[in-house]
Protein backbone atom coordinates (compact mmCIF):
# COMPACT_ATOMS: atom_id res chain seq x y z
CA UNK A 1 0.00 0.00 0.00
CA UNK A 2 1.19 3.50 -0.53
CA UNK A 3 1.71 5.77 2.15
CA UNK A 4 -0.24 8.88 2.72
CA UNK A 5 2.08 12.09 1.51
CA UNK A 6 1.58 14.95 4.17
CA UNK A 7 0.04 17.90 2.74
CA UNK A 8 2.19 20.07 3.31
CA UNK A 9 5.99 19.73 4.89
CA UNK A 10 5.97 19.90 8.81
CA UNK A 11 7.93 22.99 8.87
CA UNK A 12 5.77 24.86 6.18
CA UNK A 13 4.43 28.86 7.56
CA UNK A 14 0.39 28.21 8.85
CA UNK A 15 -1.94 29.92 6.88
CA UNK A 16 -2.65 33.40 8.19
CA UNK A 17 -6.09 33.38 10.42
CA UNK A 18 -8.82 34.51 8.84
CA UNK A 19 -10.30 38.22 8.88
CA UNK A 20 -13.42 37.81 10.67
CA UNK A 21 -14.02 41.21 9.08
CA UNK A 22 -13.40 39.61 5.80
CA UNK A 23 -16.21 37.51 6.24
CA UNK A 24 -20.20 37.92 5.93
CA UNK A 25 -21.07 40.70 8.43
CA UNK A 26 -23.81 38.45 10.20
CA UNK A 27 -20.85 36.87 11.69
CA UNK A 28 -20.40 39.65 13.61
CA UNK A 29 -23.97 40.21 14.37
CA UNK A 30 -24.82 40.10 18.23
CA UNK A 31 -27.69 38.41 17.46
CA UNK A 32 -25.49 35.49 16.75
CA UNK A 33 -23.42 35.49 19.28
CA UNK A 34 -26.34 36.06 21.63
CA UNK A 35 -27.84 32.32 20.82
CA UNK A 36 -24.49 30.74 21.31
CA UNK A 37 -24.46 31.73 24.47
CA UNK A 38 -27.46 30.52 25.40
CA UNK A 39 -26.66 27.13 23.74
CA UNK A 40 -23.08 27.03 25.83
CA UNK A 41 -24.58 28.24 29.54
CA UNK A 42 -27.59 25.81 29.39
CA UNK A 43 -24.78 22.83 28.86
CA UNK A 44 -22.22 24.80 31.50
CA UNK A 45 -25.24 24.49 33.54
CA UNK A 46 -27.21 21.03 33.40
CA UNK A 47 -28.59 20.68 37.01
CA UNK A 48 -29.85 24.24 36.74
CA UNK A 49 -33.80 24.29 36.56
CA UNK A 50 -33.96 25.61 32.67
CA UNK A 51 -36.76 28.04 31.34
CA UNK A 52 -34.64 28.72 28.38
CA UNK A 53 -35.57 26.06 25.64
CA UNK A 54 -38.78 25.76 23.82
CA UNK A 55 -38.37 22.47 23.14
CA UNK A 56 -41.34 19.80 23.51
CA UNK A 57 -41.76 17.77 26.45
CA UNK A 58 -39.55 14.25 25.67
CA UNK A 59 -42.06 12.08 28.07
CA UNK A 60 -44.27 12.02 25.39
CA UNK A 61 -41.77 10.45 22.71
CA UNK A 62 -40.97 6.69 22.26
CA UNK A 63 -38.08 5.35 19.96
CA UNK A 64 -40.73 2.79 19.16
CA UNK A 65 -43.50 5.04 17.49
CA UNK A 66 -40.76 5.96 15.16
CA UNK A 67 -41.04 2.27 13.37
CA UNK A 68 -45.03 2.25 13.73
CA UNK A 69 -45.37 5.76 12.04
CA UNK A 70 -42.57 4.21 9.32
CA UNK A 71 -44.87 1.41 8.75
CA UNK A 72 -47.65 2.88 8.99
CA UNK A 73 -46.62 5.32 5.70
CA UNK A 74 -45.13 2.26 3.81
CA UNK A 75 -48.24 0.68 4.06
CA UNK A 76 -50.43 3.37 2.30
CA UNK A 77 -47.60 3.70 -0.50
CA UNK A 78 -48.92 -0.14 -0.95
CA UNK A 79 -52.25 0.72 -0.70
CA UNK A 80 -52.02 3.24 -3.40
CA UNK A 81 -50.60 0.76 -5.90
CA UNK A 82 -46.53 1.45 -5.71
CA UNK A 83 -44.38 -1.83 -6.23
CA UNK A 84 -41.71 -2.71 -3.85
CA UNK A 85 -38.71 -1.00 -6.35
CA UNK A 86 -41.37 2.14 -6.55
CA UNK A 87 -41.51 1.96 -2.66
CA UNK A 88 -37.19 1.70 -2.48
CA UNK A 89 -36.69 4.80 -4.85
CA UNK A 90 -39.63 6.88 -3.07
CA UNK A 91 -37.68 6.14 -0.02
CA UNK A 92 -34.13 6.12 -0.98
CA UNK A 93 -33.07 8.62 -3.89
CA UNK A 94 -33.74 12.07 -4.34
CA UNK A 95 -37.15 12.96 -4.79
CA UNK A 96 -39.24 15.68 -5.82
CA UNK A 97 -38.36 19.18 -4.05
CA UNK A 98 -41.84 20.24 -3.24
CA UNK A 99 -42.00 16.90 -0.90
CA UNK A 100 -43.86 13.36 -1.32
CA UNK A 101 -46.36 13.82 1.51
CA UNK A 102 -48.02 17.38 0.60
CA UNK A 103 -51.11 15.40 -0.27
CA UNK A 104 -51.79 14.26 3.38
CA UNK A 105 -50.70 17.88 4.65
CA UNK A 106 -53.34 19.31 2.61
CA UNK A 107 -55.68 17.10 4.40
CA UNK A 108 -54.61 17.56 7.70
CA UNK A 109 -54.43 21.80 7.50
CA UNK A 110 -58.02 21.02 6.13
CA UNK A 111 -58.89 18.79 9.13
CA UNK A 112 -56.84 20.92 11.78
CA UNK A 113 -57.31 25.27 10.47
CA UNK A 114 -60.03 24.49 7.99
CA UNK A 115 -58.00 25.92 5.69
CA UNK A 116 -58.55 24.12 2.07
CA UNK A 117 -55.31 24.26 0.43
CA UNK A 118 -54.09 22.61 -3.14
CA UNK A 119 -51.31 19.98 -2.46
CA UNK A 120 -49.50 21.99 -5.34
CA UNK A 121 -49.03 25.23 -3.49
CA UNK A 122 -47.17 23.63 -0.33
CA UNK A 123 -43.43 23.19 -0.23
CA UNK A 124 -41.77 20.95 2.00
CA UNK A 125 -38.62 22.27 3.75
CA UNK A 126 -35.97 21.10 6.40
CA UNK A 127 -37.36 22.55 9.31
CA UNK A 128 -39.26 25.85 9.20
CA UNK A 129 -36.48 27.81 9.43
CA UNK A 130 -35.53 26.68 5.63
CA UNK A 131 -39.17 27.88 4.79
CA UNK A 132 -38.40 31.48 6.03
CA UNK A 133 -35.17 31.54 4.04
CA UNK A 134 -36.44 30.53 0.36
CA UNK A 135 -39.97 32.65 1.15
CA UNK A 136 -37.73 35.90 2.04
CA UNK A 137 -35.11 35.32 -0.75
CA UNK A 138 -37.99 34.85 -3.49
CA UNK A 139 -39.76 37.92 -2.55
CA UNK A 140 -37.28 40.46 -1.66
CA UNK A 141 -35.42 40.61 -4.88
CA UNK A 142 -33.11 43.96 -4.15
CA UNK A 143 -31.90 46.15 -1.84
CA UNK A 144 -35.17 48.41 -1.63
CA UNK A 145 -37.09 45.53 -0.17
CA UNK A 146 -37.63 45.71 3.22
CA UNK A 147 -39.13 43.32 5.17
CA UNK A 148 -41.60 44.48 8.63
CA UNK A 149 -41.57 42.25 11.69
CA UNK A 150 -43.48 41.87 14.42
CA UNK A 151 -41.64 43.33 17.47
CA UNK A 152 -40.30 41.43 20.11
CA UNK A 153 -39.32 38.94 17.63
CA UNK A 154 -38.42 35.58 16.33
CA UNK A 155 -34.83 35.65 16.34
CA UNK A 156 -35.13 32.58 13.27
CA UNK A 157 -36.37 35.72 10.98
CA UNK A 158 -34.30 38.24 11.72
CA UNK A 159 -31.13 35.81 11.60
CA UNK A 160 -33.01 34.49 8.37
CA UNK A 161 -33.09 38.07 7.16
CA UNK A 162 -29.34 38.91 8.51
CA UNK A 163 -27.72 36.34 6.47
CA UNK A 164 -29.12 37.68 2.88
CA UNK A 165 -28.35 41.42 3.94
CA UNK A 166 -32.47 42.24 3.69
CA UNK A 167 -33.64 45.00 5.70
CA UNK A 168 -35.81 45.05 8.72
CA UNK A 169 -38.24 47.43 9.95
CA UNK A 170 -39.66 46.51 13.56
CA UNK A 171 -43.46 47.22 14.22
CA UNK A 172 -44.30 47.13 18.08
CA UNK A 173 -46.73 45.13 19.61
CA UNK A 174 -49.97 47.08 19.77
CA UNK A 175 -51.92 46.61 24.11
CA UNK A 176 -53.70 43.37 22.57
CA UNK A 177 -51.07 41.58 21.01
CA UNK A 178 -49.46 41.11 17.35
CA UNK A 179 -48.43 44.36 15.50
CA UNK A 180 -50.92 47.34 15.70
CA UNK A 181 -52.32 47.72 12.09
CA UNK A 182 -51.40 50.98 12.13
CA UNK A 183 -47.96 51.55 13.29
CA UNK A 184 -47.72 48.55 10.53
CA UNK A 185 -49.14 51.31 8.05
CA UNK A 186 -47.47 54.04 9.64
CA UNK A 187 -43.69 52.00 8.96
CA UNK A 188 -44.85 50.91 5.12
CA UNK A 189 -45.45 54.83 4.61
CA UNK A 190 -42.29 55.91 6.51
CA UNK A 191 -39.92 53.51 4.02
CA UNK A 192 -42.08 54.11 0.84
CA UNK A 193 -41.11 57.86 1.87
CA UNK A 194 -37.32 56.64 2.03
CA UNK A 195 -37.19 55.45 -1.35
CA UNK A 196 -37.53 51.81 -0.40
CA UNK A 197 -40.59 48.93 -0.83
CA UNK A 198 -41.76 47.41 1.80
CA UNK A 199 -42.35 43.73 0.51
CA UNK A 200 -44.15 41.74 3.38
CA UNK A 201 -44.56 41.70 7.28
CA UNK A 202 -43.73 38.59 9.42
CA UNK A 203 -45.86 37.76 12.20
CA UNK A 204 -46.46 34.89 14.64
CA UNK A 205 -50.45 35.45 15.64
CA UNK A 206 -50.81 33.06 18.05
CA UNK A 207 -48.77 32.29 21.54
CA UNK A 208 -45.63 34.46 19.69
CA UNK A 209 -41.97 33.80 20.57
CA UNK A 210 -40.91 35.39 22.36
CA UNK A 211 -43.55 37.34 24.02
CA UNK A 212 -46.69 34.67 24.19
CA UNK A 213 -49.04 37.26 23.11
CA UNK A 214 -51.91 36.45 20.67
CA UNK A 215 -54.00 38.58 18.53
CA UNK A 216 -57.72 38.75 19.05
CA UNK A 217 -59.77 37.75 16.34
CA UNK A 218 -60.61 41.01 15.15
CA UNK A 219 -57.60 42.50 15.08
CA UNK A 220 -56.58 39.92 12.34
CA UNK A 221 -59.18 40.92 9.77
CA UNK A 222 -57.92 44.58 11.06
CA UNK A 223 -54.19 43.17 9.93
CA UNK A 224 -55.26 41.95 6.62
CA UNK A 225 -57.23 45.08 5.42
CA UNK A 226 -54.29 47.16 6.22
CA UNK A 227 -51.35 45.00 4.84
CA UNK A 228 -53.62 44.79 1.62
CA UNK A 229 -54.29 48.22 1.60
CA UNK A 230 -50.48 48.91 1.70
CA UNK A 231 -49.62 46.20 -0.72
CA UNK A 232 -47.81 44.04 1.51
CA UNK A 233 -47.63 40.42 1.75
CA UNK A 234 -47.90 38.44 4.90
CA UNK A 235 -45.68 35.88 6.29
CA UNK A 236 -47.53 34.27 9.40
CA UNK A 237 -45.98 31.45 11.20
CA UNK A 238 -47.76 28.91 13.20
CA UNK A 239 -45.69 26.90 15.58
CA UNK A 240 -47.58 27.07 18.54
CA UNK A 241 -51.19 27.31 17.32
CA UNK A 242 -52.42 23.49 19.06
CA UNK A 243 -51.15 25.07 22.69
CA UNK A 244 -54.11 27.31 23.70
CA UNK A 245 -55.34 26.93 27.60
CA UNK A 246 -58.55 27.87 26.32
CA UNK A 247 -59.47 25.88 23.25
CA UNK A 248 -61.95 28.90 21.70
CA UNK A 249 -61.63 29.49 18.17
CA UNK A 250 -58.89 31.10 16.79
CA UNK A 251 -58.53 30.94 12.74
CA UNK A 252 -55.39 31.54 11.40
CA UNK A 253 -54.61 34.66 9.24
CA UNK A 254 -54.33 32.56 6.05
CA UNK A 255 -57.79 30.88 7.48
CA UNK A 256 -59.20 34.51 7.34
CA UNK A 257 -57.21 35.22 4.02
CA UNK A 258 -59.79 35.76 1.14
CA UNK A 259 -56.75 37.54 -1.92
CA UNK A 260 -53.88 35.16 -1.15
CA UNK A 261 -52.00 37.37 0.34
CA UNK A 262 -50.66 35.53 3.64
CA UNK A 263 -47.57 33.07 3.12
CA UNK A 264 -48.52 30.60 5.92
CA UNK A 265 -45.14 28.68 7.59
CA UNK A 266 -46.00 25.34 9.67
CA UNK A 267 -44.03 23.28 11.31
CA UNK A 268 -43.95 19.78 12.85
CA UNK A 269 -41.46 20.13 15.17
CA UNK A 270 -44.12 21.11 18.08
CA UNK A 271 -47.19 19.18 16.76
CA UNK A 272 -44.56 15.52 16.30
CA UNK A 273 -41.53 16.31 16.96
CA UNK A 274 -38.32 18.24 16.15
CA UNK A 275 -35.91 15.21 15.37
CA UNK A 276 -37.63 14.89 12.16
CA UNK A 277 -36.72 18.55 10.77
CA UNK A 278 -39.84 18.73 8.88
CA UNK A 279 -41.53 22.06 7.80
CA UNK A 280 -43.73 23.64 4.67
CA UNK A 281 -44.75 26.48 3.62
CA UNK A 282 -48.44 27.26 1.96
CA UNK A 283 -47.13 29.62 -1.08
CA UNK A 284 -50.33 29.85 -3.31
CA UNK A 285 -49.72 32.91 -4.85
CA UNK A 286 -49.98 32.99 -8.45
CA UNK A 287 -46.77 34.53 -10.16
CA UNK A 288 -47.08 35.82 -13.69
CA UNK A 289 -43.68 35.06 -15.81
CA UNK A 290 -43.03 36.08 -19.56
CA UNK A 291 -44.76 35.30 -21.95
CA UNK A 292 -47.76 35.12 -20.04
CA UNK A 293 -46.47 32.18 -18.40
CA UNK A 294 -48.44 31.19 -15.01
CA UNK A 295 -46.90 29.60 -11.68
CA UNK A 296 -47.60 29.47 -8.12
CA UNK A 297 -45.24 30.82 -5.31
CA UNK A 298 -44.61 27.14 -4.28
CA UNK A 299 -43.12 26.23 -7.60
CA UNK A 300 -40.64 29.37 -7.56
CA UNK A 301 -39.57 28.18 -3.98
CA UNK A 302 -38.83 25.00 -5.15
CA UNK A 303 -36.75 26.22 -7.90
CA UNK A 304 -34.45 27.84 -4.95
CA UNK A 305 -34.73 25.09 -2.71
CA UNK A 306 -33.06 22.39 -5.69
CA UNK A 307 -30.51 25.47 -5.02
CA UNK A 308 -30.04 24.90 -1.36
CA UNK A 309 -31.47 21.30 0.18
CA UNK A 310 -32.26 20.03 -2.90
CA UNK A 311 -35.65 18.40 -1.33
CA UNK A 312 -36.26 17.10 2.22
CA UNK A 313 -35.28 13.82 3.53
CA UNK A 314 -37.68 11.42 2.28
CA UNK A 315 -37.54 9.18 5.33
CA UNK A 316 -38.23 12.28 7.77
CA UNK A 317 -41.24 12.28 5.27
CA UNK A 318 -42.29 9.25 5.31
CA UNK A 319 -42.14 9.00 9.43
CA UNK A 320 -44.46 12.03 9.73
CA UNK A 321 -46.66 11.40 7.16
CA UNK A 322 -47.02 7.96 8.75
CA UNK A 323 -47.68 10.05 11.74
CA UNK A 324 -50.67 12.01 10.21
CA UNK A 325 -51.91 8.77 8.87
CA UNK A 326 -52.27 7.02 12.19
CA UNK A 327 -54.23 9.86 13.89
CA UNK A 328 -56.21 10.22 10.39
CA UNK A 329 -54.83 13.85 9.49
CA UNK A 330 -55.75 15.25 12.86
CA UNK A 331 -53.51 16.34 14.74
CA UNK A 332 -55.21 18.41 17.02
CA UNK A 333 -56.61 15.60 18.63
CA UNK A 334 -52.96 13.97 18.55
CA UNK A 335 -51.83 16.42 20.74
CA UNK A 336 -54.51 16.33 23.44
CA UNK A 337 -52.39 15.33 25.86
CA UNK A 338 -49.65 17.55 25.22
CA UNK A 339 -51.99 20.27 24.99
CA UNK A 340 -53.39 19.64 27.78
CA UNK A 341 -49.72 19.33 29.77
CA UNK A 342 -48.43 22.68 28.40
CA UNK A 343 -51.81 24.52 29.49
CA UNK A 344 -51.16 23.08 32.95
CA UNK A 345 -47.65 24.27 33.13
CA UNK A 346 -48.83 27.25 31.97
CA UNK A 347 -50.79 27.93 34.61
CA UNK A 348 -48.74 26.82 36.97
CA UNK A 349 -45.94 29.04 36.26
CA UNK A 350 -48.54 32.02 36.43
CA UNK A 351 -49.69 30.73 39.77
CA UNK A 352 -46.47 30.06 41.11
CA UNK A 353 -45.05 33.46 40.31
CA UNK A 354 -48.58 34.57 42.28
CA UNK A 355 -47.49 33.24 44.94
CA UNK A 356 -44.20 34.57 45.46
CA UNK A 357 -44.95 37.87 44.08
CA UNK A 358 -47.84 39.14 46.23
CA UNK A 359 -49.13 42.23 44.49
CA UNK A 360 -47.79 44.79 47.29
CA UNK A 361 -44.53 43.34 46.65
CA UNK A 362 -44.48 43.57 42.84
CA UNK A 363 -45.28 47.25 43.23
CA UNK A 364 -42.72 47.50 45.57
CA UNK A 365 -40.45 45.97 42.95
CA UNK A 366 -42.25 47.42 39.89
CA UNK A 367 -42.20 43.79 38.62
CA UNK A 368 -44.77 42.54 36.53
CA UNK A 369 -45.48 39.79 34.13
CA UNK A 370 -48.33 38.83 31.14
CA UNK A 371 -50.60 35.96 31.33
CA UNK A 372 -50.49 34.21 27.78
CA UNK A 373 -53.81 32.24 26.40
CA UNK A 374 -51.66 29.29 25.93
CA UNK A 375 -48.16 28.24 24.10
CA UNK A 376 -44.58 27.79 25.97
CA UNK A 377 -43.72 31.25 26.60
CA UNK A 378 -44.43 33.65 28.75
CA UNK A 379 -41.98 37.19 29.68
CA UNK A 380 -41.20 39.10 33.43
CA UNK A 381 -40.91 42.43 33.31
CA UNK A 382 -37.95 42.69 36.31
CA UNK A 383 -36.22 45.99 38.08
CA UNK A 384 -33.00 45.18 36.46
CA UNK A 385 -31.01 44.69 33.55
CA UNK A 386 -31.83 41.55 32.47
CA UNK A 387 -28.89 40.50 30.10
CA UNK A 388 -26.31 37.51 29.65
CA UNK A 389 -24.35 38.41 32.40
CA UNK A 390 -27.38 38.42 35.07
CA UNK A 391 -28.64 34.87 33.24
CA UNK A 392 -25.26 33.88 34.16
CA UNK A 393 -25.15 34.93 37.57
CA UNK A 394 -29.12 33.30 38.24
CA UNK A 395 -27.39 29.93 36.64
CA UNK A 396 -24.22 29.96 38.10
CA UNK A 397 -25.63 31.06 42.08
CA UNK A 398 -29.27 30.05 42.17
CA UNK A 399 -29.96 27.16 39.52
CA UNK A 400 -31.94 28.59 37.01
CA UNK A 401 -31.63 29.73 33.59
CA UNK A 402 -33.88 32.24 31.62
CA UNK A 403 -34.08 33.57 28.15
CA UNK A 404 -32.88 37.84 27.99
CA UNK A 405 -35.25 39.29 25.87
CA UNK A 406 -33.14 42.34 24.46
CA UNK A 407 -31.69 40.09 21.41
CA UNK A 408 -35.61 39.64 20.44
CA UNK A 409 -36.01 43.19 19.65
CA UNK A 410 -34.48 44.59 16.17
CA UNK A 411 -34.20 48.04 17.06
CA UNK A 412 -33.26 47.88 20.82
CA UNK A 413 -35.53 47.39 23.98
CA UNK A 414 -36.14 44.60 26.25
CA UNK A 415 -33.35 44.69 28.42
CA UNK A 416 -35.35 44.78 31.52
CA UNK A 417 -37.56 41.44 30.07
CA UNK A 418 -37.08 38.05 30.38
CA UNK A 419 -38.55 34.95 28.77
CA UNK A 420 -39.75 31.90 30.57
CA UNK A 421 -40.84 29.16 28.70
CA UNK A 422 -42.65 25.95 30.23
CA UNK A 423 -42.80 23.68 27.74
CA UNK A 424 -39.75 21.06 28.46
CA UNK A 425 -40.19 21.25 32.68
CA UNK A 426 -42.43 19.47 34.71
CA UNK A 427 -44.48 21.20 37.85
CA UNK A 428 -42.66 20.26 40.35
CA UNK A 429 -39.81 22.22 38.50
CA UNK A 430 -41.79 24.88 37.65
CA UNK A 431 -42.49 25.51 41.48
CA UNK A 432 -39.18 25.60 42.61
CA UNK A 433 -37.72 27.24 39.26
CA UNK A 434 -40.07 30.24 40.70
CA UNK A 435 -39.15 30.01 44.09
CA UNK A 436 -35.35 30.26 43.18
CA UNK A 437 -36.30 32.59 40.85
CA UNK A 438 -37.25 34.92 43.24
CA UNK A 439 -34.75 35.00 45.60
CA UNK A 440 -32.32 35.83 42.45
CA UNK A 441 -34.58 38.95 41.40
CA UNK A 442 -34.64 39.94 45.45
CA UNK A 443 -30.89 39.61 45.46
CA UNK A 444 -30.95 41.72 42.11
CA UNK A 445 -33.26 44.43 43.30
CA UNK A 446 -31.38 44.62 46.27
Amino acid sequence: MTALRPLAPPDAPAVEPLALSGLHASLSDPLLDAMTFLNEVTTRYPGAVSFAPGRPYEGFFEPEDVHGHLDAYLDHLAARGLDRDAVRTTLFQYGPTKGVIADLVARTLANDEGLIVAPESLVLTVGAQEGMLLTLRALCAGPQDVLLVSSPCYVGVTGAARLLDLTTVPVPEGPDGGPDPQAVRAAARAVRAGGGRPRALYVVPDFANPSGTSMPVGARARLLETTAAEGLLVIEDNPYGFFARDPGERPTLKALDRRRQVVYLGSFAKTCFPGARLGYVVADQEVAGPGGRRSLLADELAKLKSMTTVNTPALSQAVIGGMLLRHDCRLRAANARATAYYAANMTALLGALEREFPAAERRRLGLSWNEPEGGFFAVLTVPFTADEAAMERCARDFGVLWTPMAPFYPAGGGEHRLRLSVSSLTEHQIDAGVAQLARFIRAQAR
